[in-house]
């Protein structure tokens, strides 16, 4: 067992966990009651009350005026303040992810690894009617269950990855399934690495699940995956055959674009 093993199953705190889970689905769910709490994270109505006081009281969250949701506040972004790579992440794709949304009219997203989560950092569902939800920046979805999760665990060094994996398949029993087993298999992910991009043919995590699928495309820094690139359309009106003879390419040179930008101003 490797020291980050040791760490994860001997002195991981469980209310600590429980409270990160919380303000994830308080995040996803915006508002959310404690009703859509429990249900989101699977914790004892009870304990979720208890959470989200406490998360109340440290200003991570707020109770909407005249009624019994809960939303994040401007505190949560105060977390990130210290890691500016993603800020100018965001700053250098905008254009290139506007354009690219012009030219496809299907939506795009940029997405990076956060934990066992990939979070949004940035999308273009506002610039479309080619969708079923806006998506905001720190929605999160299941690493292995997404188009940018796979294509990130793809470019991910094997050593980390199986690391990464291992913990996953160790704190979410939920996630693991005969067809899932795979995702502990190299062969797997070098098989992405080598196509260079990933897909995903069902999105269930999501907001609308069952009704889209994805297909997402690295973003370098310096040599390492540091974000992935995403387009996303309706499961019923392109297949992944047709995207990827459609939209690849196209997603390749924004994504390449965006990774010589990000390291030239680096």
């Amino acid at each position: 067992m490797s020291i980050v093993e040791e760490v994860d199953s001997h002195q991981s705190i469980r209310s600590i966990s429980r409270g990160l889970a919380v303000l994830r689905a308080v995040n996803r769910c915006r508002p959310a009651s404690l009703t859509d709490i429990t249900n989101e994270v699977g914790i004892p109505y009870p304990s979720v009350c208890r959470i989200v006081h406490t998360l109340v009281g440290e200003a991570l969250i707020e109770r909407v005026p005249n009624s019994k949701r809960y939303r994040p506040t401007a505190m949560v972004r105060a977390l990130s303040a210290g890691y500016q790579a993603e800020d100018e992440l965001v700053s250098v794709a905008r254009e290139h992810i506007v354009q690219l949304c012009e030219d496809i009219v299907w939506p795009v997203s940029i997405a990076t690894r956060v934990g066992q989560w990939m979070m949004l950092l940035d999308s273009t569902h506002h610039m479309t009617s080619l969708t079923f939800s806006n998506y905001s920046p720190g929605y999160t979805l299941p690493l292995t269950e997404c188009a940018t999760g796979k294509v990130y665990l793809a470019y991910t060094e094997g050593d980390q990855r199986r690391s990464i994996l291992q913990n996953l398949h160790n704190s979410n029993p939920q996630l693991v399934s005969e067809g899932r087993l795979k995702t502990l298999d190299d062969e797997y992910w070098e098989s992405i690495r080598e196509q260079g991009f990933a897909t995903q043919y069902v999105n269930t995590f999501n907001a609308e699940p069952g009704k889209t699928s994805s297909m997402a495309v690295p973003i370098m820094l310096d040599g390492q995956i540091f974000a992935a690139l995403a387009v996303i359309f309706f499961r019923t009106s392109l297949s992944l055959d047709a995207a990827r003879t459609t939209y690849l390419e196209q997603l390749r040179t924004s994504a390449e674009k965006i990774s010589m930008s990000l390291n030239q101003s680096n």
